[in-house]
């Protein structure tokens, strides 16, 4: 192995991998320090679930559009810094917009500034990266998983507490402190001058990406798996739980529910199931399961029973929303992979986008049940992809020798 990739290209110390850690934790709290509290606090304002399914859905909607512009002006700068300084920033705005009262503008202005918070995120992860050898890039990737997930869960826990204790406003109050310790802190946070440089994400290989049929599937999957994912916990449970008198801390034990478990399985799934089972028959169980609890939330009578179907459901997420992460990129040499990761992230954020949007129009219409039904609908969609794929590929191989 050579001394290059033993060697990491930003040479840091502990204190520099603290304080990344700590600004990535923040980051991640202010984007979620309100997400349980949403969808019961725009319906203690009068919302019609379509109007609380559009400021859902608008979170997606915004990565969209901003994901993509945002890893090509990275990667053209070099610079990944200032892409952190900005998810800070987003992410304080997007909280204070929600504390103005008087029209559904606001939410839906800081469900949308929280997109561009999200959009952030590439930037970390390429900078922290950067602060391993090459040779130890899954650990890098592993580890900001974790954190990824851990500062989801502090900012989901801080929610329900918050809201319970002081008001629903203090939640987003927090976010704004919690956006601004973390803009302070990120100056501090360790780049060169001259930036960190990768194999950009290139318009020029975008065709040649996108046109490639695993990245083509895998999109497609990750799109049903994040309409699913959107429906549910960062969706319309918390308003299931509530139906079912849910105090502010239940909500935040049904938050713990389905957050623990789904960073287990995230941990598991790529280390011990996906070696013995295979990675297709891992995600088909994935969203069988997921699309089997999904339904089951309509049909909770108590809050308990909530939680169980919590709890097997972010299993089953944590299943293969990893694996469809890493699949995206397999097939592609280092010089395409930025590009079709930036490509896979814009188009997932189409489930996040039209999951909750479109459950709002079915739960205004029929009932918040049939939203859950819609969830499962999804994830049998992704089934019935797959199956067909799996069809359409032993046929070829069929041909492939017959003719051979």
């Amino acid at each position: 192995m050579s001394a290059d990739a033993k060697a990491a290209l930003i040479p840091t110390t502990r204190a520099d991998h603290a304080i990344f850690i700590i600004v990535t934790l923040l980051y991640w709290s202010t984007l979620y320090v309100y997400v349980p509290i949403l969808p019961p606090f725009m319906k203690s304002s009068g919302y019609a679930d379509v109007l609380i399914g559009i400021v859902l859905g608008s979170y997606g909607f915004t990565q969209m559009l901003v994901r993509f512009p945002l890893g090509l002006a990275s990667d053209k700068l070099h610079k990944r810094k200032p892409f952190l300084m900005l998810g800070m920033i987003s992410g304080a705005l997007s909280c204070l917009l929600f504390t103005i009262p008087g029209s559904w503008l606001w939410p839906l202005a800081g469900r949308m500034m929280s997109g561009v918070c999200a959009s952030a995120w590439v930037a970390f992860t390429v900078l922290y990266a950067a602060y391993y050898a090459a040779n130890e890039a899954t650990k890098a990737m592993s580890n900001i998983s974790f954190l990824t997930v851990s500062g989801q869960l502090i900012g989901m826990t801080l929610s329900g507490w918050l809201a319970g204790a002081y008001s629903w406003n203090a939640a987003f109050i927090a976010g704004i402190g919690l956006g601004a310790a973390g803009l302070l802190l990120a100056f501090a946070v360790k780049e060169p001058r001259g930036g960190v440089a990768r194999e950009p994400i290139s318009l020029a290989h975008l065709r040649e990406v996108v046109q490639t049929p695993s990245l083509q599937r895998v999109s497609t999957l990750s799109i049903l798996a994040h309409c699913v994912l959107f429906i549910t916990m960062f969706g319309f449970t918390p308003l299931k739980a509530t139906s079912l008198g849910a105090s502010s801390g239940q909500l935040t034990l049904i938050v713990i529910a389905f957050m623990v478990p789904h960073a287990v399985a995230s941990l598991i799934t790529g280390r011990l199931l996906a070696p013995k089972y295979g990675n297709r028959t891992v995600i088909a169980t994935g969203f069988a399961l997921s699309g089997l609890f999904t339904v089951a939330i309509a049909y909770s009578p108590s809050l308990g029973w909530l939680a169980v179907t919590q709890a097997l459901n972010g299993f089953a997420q944590g299943m293969h929303l990893p694996l469809l992460l890493g699949l995206a990129i397999q097939p592609f040499s280092s010089s395409k992979r930025a590009t079709a990761m930036g490509f896979y992230q814009a188009v997932y954020s189409i489930g996040m986008f039209a999951g909750p949007f479109l459950a709002g129009f079915i739960n205004e219409a029929y009932g918040r049940d049939y939203g859950f039904w819609l969830g499962g609908a999804f994830a049998l969609a992704a089934l019935v992809c797959m199956l067909a794929w799996r069809r359409r590929d032993q046929a070829q191989a069929r041909q492939t020798s017959s003719a051979s």
